[in-house]
């Protein structure tokens, strides 16, 4: 695993001997032009001299795999390799996976992710909660089957959602901008409304969420929620205007990893179960046993540390902490990433509950199935700045990839109006 503190330089060269100097020239020339050379392999363009920790998670995950295909390692182990990766970083993983494969590396490839998997696959073993379902032959498989595996029963349409109408505008942000160039962004999302941001990996979605949320301090710009006053300095300030967020990284920036799952969904509402100054412990249990009720979270994980949930029960303990909570406006920054077929569906039910009853949602999402699939209209960003809307109903994966890559004069079909 990688780590934060260090340039991302020493972290590709984690367990390796020292180089020595030859030919005149020192281990530091000799070390960065072997940096350079895993950069130009891995198609990465990361200057070697950043903090690790300065990077996006999407580029955090780049330099593990640099250092991970770099090791020259008979049998190697990628898991979920693509979750922050763009499409195209994705394609050229699948390159270099192709180059091993030849080469004669054995790989293990964790996935949640269908088409990769038929992509990539020989033989696919599926297991669910802990327990080894079965291992089949690709070619003697279809999608539905793995998906049967995975969760124990058929899933007919994992996007469905209720038909419904937008109402009054609730959240409304306009000029926003950030100390580190981003924007300026305006949008609105109404009660009801489920939108989503699109774009590449550094377009600027997690910064405008960010802003939004009070995580960073906007620079420029206003932000209402029904039209009450809402630009927030910090998350305390965004919640107390009825402002929700889950991150983007739910490990380093959502949970208490040590702490029961109990305390992880309890502790944005506590001061909601305080009766003359003393907190009813009965009472939060209750609430947080309703919350894992309608999430599917089993009761027997409610005293458990939240570090030993799988990915998807994380991210519904997350969720869950917010539907503790009376909020008009819930930010999702990728929501289903990391997570199983079955948990992404009862996520998908809950968003699709959630705008039923009213509120204002807005989604990042790098999965364009799923951002096409649960929201009712995509906002598509590049360089910082919201670049193009298209109603979720008329558009497809191309359109959104003309725009977020700035070449849509060769986009076709798309809704104009």
């Amino acid at each position: 695993m990688s780590w934060s503190p260090g340039t991302t330089s020493p972290t590709t060269r984690a367990g390796e001997r020292p180089t020595a100097t030859w030919c005149g020239h020192s281990r530091t020339v000799a070390r960065h032009r072997l940096t350079t050379g895993r950069r130009i392999r891995i198609g990465a363009d990361i200057d070697p001299r950043r903090e690790l920790g300065e990077l996006s998670v999407g580029r955090q995950q780049m330099v593990e795999i640099a250092r991970a295909v770099s090791e020259s390692a008979r049998i190697l182990v990628l898991d979920e390799p693509t979750a922050a990766l763009s499409r195209a970083e994705a394609l050229h993983l699948y390159g270099l996976i192709g180059e091993m494969r030849a080469a004669g590396t054995g790989l293990i490839y964790i996935s949640h992710r269908m088409e990769e998997v038929w992509q990539l696959a020989d033989r696919v073993t599926v297991f669910r909660d802990g327990t080894f379902i079965g291992t089949r032959e690709k070619d003697r498989i279809s999608p539905p089957d793995v998906v049967r595996m995975m969760v124990g029963r058929p899933l007919d349409d994992l996007y469905h959602r209720d038909s419904r109408s937008a109402g009054d505008v609730v959240l409304d942000v306009q000029g926003l901008r950030g100390a580190d160039g981003t924007g300026p962004v305006s949008l609105q999302v109404r009660a009801g409304e489920v939108v989503c941001l699109a774009g590449l990996i550094g377009a600027g979605r997690t910064e405008v969420a960010r802003l939004i949320f009070g995580a960073d301090k906007p620079s420029g710009g206003t932000v209402t929620v029904h039209g009450r006053p809402a630009t927030a300095t910090s998350p305390a300030r965004a919640m107390a205007a009825g402002i929700a967020m889950v991150p983007e990284d739910r490990k380093k920036q959502a949970l208490f990893l040590d702490h029961s799952v109990e305390d992880n969904i309890a502790v944005s509402s506590l001061a909601g179960h305080v009766h003359a100054g003393v907190l009813k412990r009965e009472r939060i249990r209750g609430a947080v046993e309703g919350q894992m009720h309608r999430l599917r979270l089993r009761h027997s994980a409610l005293r458990l540390p939240a570090k030993a949930l799988s990915g998807g029960n994380q991210q519904k303990a997350v969720l869950a902490r917010w539907l503790m909570r009376t909020c008009d406006v819930l930010i999702l920054d990728e929501p289903t990433r990391g997570v199983d077929v079955g948990a992404k569906s009862e996520i998908y039910e809950v968003i699709n509950e959630l705008a039923a009853v009213g509120k204002a949602i807005l989604v990042i999402s790098s999965d364009l199935p799923e951002a096409i699939g649960i929201s009712d209209r995509i906002l598509v960003m590049r360089a910082g700045q919201i670049v193009h809307e298209l109603p979720s109903r008329h558009a497809t994966e191309e359109d959104v990839m003309f725009h977020a890559t700035g070449t849509v004069e060769y986009a076709h079909g798309e809704d104009n109006e």
